[in-house]
């Protein structure tokens, strides 16, 4: 093991020295932030788009009904037919026409009323329509029940449910569902940087198998010295290149602050208020309240304890599969013969982040979260999306963490004994492409 250093290095500086590497690396932050900006910028352009519809009301109802939003407005016609209606609508080029026929009553106004567009409406368009005519049935029916108006809109009240801890503090809807996108944000990255850097461990094997480099490095070095190197060494690369996006990430959130303006106090905790460290009265919160607890809770979460076990189990994980990723480099010729290997090995990262997803927002105690996140080839993603809930009472069991990471150690060593096998026979067969019957004779050897 003397020369496993020297090859260590001599992949870390392979990899580091790389033109696209050093690119990537600074570029990819930027990109990235750029895309959220971009994204952000469309998105409220797109909803910044106010919607004209015209009505024609014949009937007696819905005189106040149809009222203007940030979003849609309304015309209201007067004296017309519907025909004449139809082409005033598409000539002054708005979106729709609601009519409302002339009925003896709301059931009947109700039934026959019809929104008229060029196209296919908008959903949310139709929603918000159908809810105005569900709402005013819903009045009048309960007003021939004897229920008054005053009385409907008391009974129609919201009621939001008061949820806390055993220690008096205010709770949060949804902020799990927020710990487990954060979560899966950190698995998602584990998943992409092992499905990255574990090709380029493939890739390099196989363009020193086909250079015949090789076999004059294996006359000095032993075959497992040399993949456990690559793998190190590129493990290496992948850390320095994650640092940097840390350093960079911080760097671009501090000026994205500074030019929009944000002022990090208000997600400090002491511009939450002396209430949170108190408990919240029983009351519904009111909506800047909501907002604070909810940068309280983001502000709580453990971030420095993610970063140091998202590396845990990125090395981890990224062990284990670039491990099979050097096996099967070393088994082919070319990357052309490697593609009825990839996927099996992809599948259960894909597995992770959906099943983790779908499990760890309903229920991430659950024994399908549990499972996965104890199963080694996808507890380095499922661990992830569970571990901002935080360890311990109300978090992850510290037994099932300990547990996780020692099964990630053990299937590590086996995987990389098993791999060993297959690079050690692998790394000089030229000229035939390797079946799954021949690999597993290769483990025999």
């Amino acid at each position: 093991m003397n020369k496993l250093p020297l090859i260590i290095k001599r992949e870390y500086l392979a990899k580091v020295r790389n033109k696209s590497f050093v690119i990537m690396t600074f570029l990819s932050p930027i990109l990235m932030v750029a895309m959220v900006l971009l994204i952000g910028y469309l998105t409220k352009l797109n909803d910044s788009e106010k919607r004209v519809i015209a009505v024609l009301n014949e009937s007696d109802y819905f005189s106040n009904e149809f009222s203007t939003t940030e979003t849609t407005s309304y015309v209201k016609y007067r004296g017309l037919t519907l025909e004449e209606a139809k082409d005033s609508t598409k000539q002054m080029g708005y979106y729709g026409l609601v009519y409302l026929p002339k009925e003896d009553n709301l059931e009947l106004v109700s039934k026959r009323a019809f929104f008229y567009s060029k196209d296919a409406p908008n959903t949310q368009i139709l929603e918000h329509l159908e809810r105005i005519f569900k709402d005013r049935l819903r009045e009048e029916r309960l007003r021939d029940l004897g229920i008054s108006a005053a009385e409907y809109t008391e009974m129609d009240r919201s009621y939001q449910m008061n949820i806390s801890t055993f220690e008096g503090e205010q709770n949060l809807k949804g902020i799990n569902e927020i710990k487990a996108i954060i979560g899966g944000g950190f698995g998602y990255l584990i998943m992409m940087f092992i499905i990255i850097y574990g090709g380029f461990v493939m890739r390099s094997v196989i363009e020193e198998k086909t250079s015949r480099i090789i076999e004059v490095i294996i006359s000095s070095v032993k075959p497992f010295q040399l993949m456990l190197g690559k793998i190190i060494g590129t493990s290496l690369a992948g850390i320095t290149q994650f640092a940097i996006w840390i350093v960079t990430g911080t760097i671009l959130l501090v000026i994205a602050m500074t030019v929009f303006e944000i002022d990090p106090s208000t997600v400090s905790s002491s511009g939450v208020g002396p209430a949170l460290g108190q408990g919240i009265s029983p009351g519904i919160p009111t909506a800047d309240m909501t907002m604070q607890l909810y940068a309280q809770e983001l502000f709580e979460i453990p971030w420095v304890m993610l970063i140091v076990f998202f590396l845990i189990y990125f090395i981890l994980g990224y062990l284990i599969y670039s491990s099979i990723y050097a096996a099967i480099g070393a088994a082919v010729d070319n990357e052309t013969d490697t593609q009825q290997f990839i996927f099996p090995i992809i599948l259960p990262l894909m597995l992770a982040i959906y099943v983790g997803f779908f499990s760890v927002f309903s229920n991430p105690h659950g024994p399908i979260a549990v499972g996965f996140s104890l199963f080694p080839l996808t507890s380095p993603i499922v661990m992830m999306m569970r571990l901002p809930g935080g360890i311990g009472d109300g978090g992850v069991p510290i037994w099932q963490l300990v547990t996780s990471i020692l099964i990630l150690l053990a299937t590590f060593i086996g995987i990389v004994w098993l791999a060993a096998k297959i690079y050690r026979v692998g790394i000089l067969m030229y000229g035939k492409k390797p079946s799954y019957r021949e690999l597993f004779k290769w483990l025999k050897y």
